[in-house]
């Protein structure tokens, strides 16, 4: 896979990741016209289902679980719009020709019954290249249309590498083929993506697509995405030529890396379990939460 390597102009050579409409200061949580001109809206008779970006002028990425099979019958997509009630000036619509869905993982691929028109309130995000690296802290944003008001919302949520997230999660299942993020001092914004939502970095001048949106996040737990970085041989199989971009976060992910891994059970014996002894005798249980403290119950220790 091809990277560019000139600083300032990603967008222009690769054809993708242009928002000329996006001013570059991001807050607050409705998303002006214009601001993130791949956002797509599946809607299924009539009603949005989930999230989706457009990668060329006929594709749409999403996730696989938004299709319950592979039938294109009832399905619309809109690109350009900004709410789903009020009016869109800027707003394209097309049908669904096919669906291409991941046999083993949620990512999906849509193709539209015809090629959209591009301007500046309708353009294909960059994909990640397969050797892209999303640090812990990498600053990203997710946008989305599933809220009470049905308008496009934006946010920023830092990415939270996968040692973290397992914990944060308390399961094994989040794999290397995912990725999490989330500003984690803020509950509010868990579901802000629906599923199918782009979860996008800057790199130079264009906007590239790290995740897509398949698990809601909760207070102090993370959303989960699709690493997108891991599925580029399928997604180029599929026939769609998107724009490729390497985002390397430099270095190695040390604030990960120290993240002591929990929640693992090798032996099926429980590893964490933990014999609190007063005097040669056990007293309580308790649990490992790292490699030097122990969780268990304060009445184990009379004052």
């Amino acid at each position: 896979m091809t990277s560019l390597l000139i600083p300032g102009l990603w967008g222009q050579v690769y054809g993708c990741g242009n928002a000329p409409l996006n001013s570059g200061v991001i807050s607050g949580s409705d998303a002006p016209a214009g601001m993130w001109p791949w956002q797509a809206s599946i809607h299924r008779s009539g009603s949005h289902v989930c999230g989706g970006s457009l990668i060329s002028n006929q594709w749409v990425l999403t996730a696989a679980h938004c299709f319950p099979n592979d039938s294109p019958t009832g399905l619309t997509v809109y690109l350009g719009g900004q709410n789903q009630g009020g009016s869109n000036p800027n707003q394209q619509e097309r049908t669904v020709a096919l669906i291409h869905s991941h046999p083993l993982n949620d990512l999906a691929l849509v193709v539209l019954s015809a090629p959209l028109i591009l301007n500046n309130y309708i353009q294909p995000v960059c994909l990640a290249d397969s050797s892209s690296t999303f640090h812990n802290g990498t600053e990203s944003w997710v946008t989305g249309l599933r809220n009470a008001a049905g308008v496009l919302q934006q946010v920023r949520v830092p990415v939270v590498g996968n040692r973290q997230c397992i914990c944060l999660h308390g399961s094994n299942s989040i794999t290397d083929n995912m990725m999490c993020a989330a500003d984690l001092s803020d509950v509010t914004q868990a579901c802000l993506g629906d599923s199918g939502a782009p979860l996008v970095v800057k790199q130079g001048s264009a906007w590239v697509q790290a995740g897509i949106a398949i698990r809601c996040g909760g207070a102090g737990v993370p959303g989960v995405y699709t690493r997108i970085s891991h599925y580029v041989d399928w997604i180029n199989l599929q026939g769609v030529t998107p724009g490729y971009v390497s985002f390397l976060s430099p270095g190695e992910d040390t604030s990960d890396l120290n993240v002591t891994l929990c929640g693992h059970d090798p032996l099926g014996r429980s590893p964490w379990q933990a014999s609190i002894h007063r005097s040669g005798n056990h007293v309580c249980g308790g649990s490992l939460i790292s490699s030097q403290w122990v969780l268990t119950a304060a009445h184990c220790f009379p004052k």
